[in-house]
């Protein structure tokens, strides 16, 4: 059972499918989107290409015909062609890359993965090739094909069975009228048949998230090592913890010389203060520890001839709320106060009014 993949798939690993290049795309998306963005473009901007071609039609009998024929006629011809060509046709290649990455942005952002582009020969296997032809991806993708060609077959079919009557009778109109008929029809079936595969490119961007997702799934025992790999053994990390605790261990009693007071439980909790007048605001906690830890800070103590207080609710209420390297809180402060007015004056030291 925990074999089986029923987890849906974590961050980590949606990172790294994305890393490889698997992600939710529907190439129908973009070819749908850009056909029926570039058919709009040709019922906006349709009369104005076919007054720039005839335009270019006319200059070429008019204009070019009366040129003498030379290497510097040729290139000047060909080069304003060229341009006059450019200008008609640049709008429409345009639209067709900006809506190539548009449409891919929109379905899986930007992820830009140059390892895509490295040979796999693997591909070239002819035992897999066969595995993918007869896959059920590839009967889906049959289906989808039949599926496209029987409902643009129905649409082309019937947008020209409704146009029988003038298509029957085009031979006695004129050439003008004949060709904005053919083009009037060649629009309202380039736009009907885009917008038709707008919606199953829609639907297969869908499907095809499903299948990721589906792909993508985890079981439990994948999840548990992934997390493993990811947080590190358990072993490893609890050695870790313990070499960090040791390492903190080692900086605590390094500078609990500097204290000026332990408060003590007596046995179970020690808190090593300390207090400088013209560098602190508030007395801080330099060291505090628990059983063991609390006899060798005593110790420690002793060793520097450092005065020990008991005080069982004050040590404590320290070790339970202050933090090594934290000052003592407000509702503390009167207490550690009159301890360390206490210290100085056993001591006979002054160390200035704490405010």
């Amino acid at each position: 059972m925990s074999g089986e993949k029923t987890e849906k798939a974590t961050p980590h690993k949606r990172r790294e499918a994305r890393k490889k290049g698997q992600v939710a795309k529907s190439a129908e998306v973009s070819s749908s989107l850009t056909l029926l963005l570039c058919f709009a473009f040709f019922m906006i901007a349709g009369k104005s290409i076919v007054e720039g071609c005839m335009e270019i039609y006319r200059r070429c009998f008019q204009e070019y015909m009366l040129w003498d024929i030379s290497y510097h006629s040729l290139q000047l011809m060909f080069k304003q062609i060229l341009w006059e060509a450019a200008k008609l046709l640049g709008p429409f290649f345009a639209i067709v890359l900006v809506v190539g990455l548009f449409a891919n942005f929109l379905q899986v952002g930007f992820n830009f993965n140059i390892g895509l582009l490295k040979m796999n020969f693997g591909k070239l296997n002819p035992i897999q090739g066969a595995k993918n032809i007869f896959s059920i991806r590839s009967l889906v993708e049959l289906v989808k094909a039949l599926l496209k060609i029987t409902i643009t077959s129905g649409i082309a079919f019937a947008v020209i069975w409704n146009q029988k009557t003038e298509l029957f009778s085009i031979g006695q109109k004129s050439i003008y009228d004949a060709a904005r008929l053919i083009g009037s029809l060649i629009l309202q079936l380039g736009l009907t048949v885009a917008g038709c595969l707008v919606v199953l490119a829609a639907a297969d961007f869908f499907y095809q998230r499903f299948e990721f997702e589906k792909k993508l799934r985890m079981s439990k025992q994948e999840i548990k090592e992934e997390y493993k790999k990811m947080e590190g053994d358990p072993v490893v990390k609890g050695k870790r913890r313990a070499q960090q605790r040791k390492l903190s261990m080692s900086r605590m009693m390094q500078e609990l010389p500097k204290a000026d007071v332990v408060i003590t439980n007596p046995t179970h909790f020690a808190v090593a203060i300390r207090y400088d007048v013209e560098s602190m605001d508030a007395p801080e906690v330099i060291a505090k520890g628990k059983d063991h830890i609390a006899l060798k800070i005593k110790e420690i103590a002793a060793e520097n001839k450092i005065m020990t207080v008991e005080n069982k609710p004050l040590a404590r209420a320290l070790f339970a709320s202050v933090e090594i390297g934290d000052t003592i809180p407000e509702e503390l402060f009167n207490a550690v106060a009159e301890i360390l007015a206490y210290v100085y004056y056993q001591e006979g030291r002054f160390k200035g009014r704490m405010a």
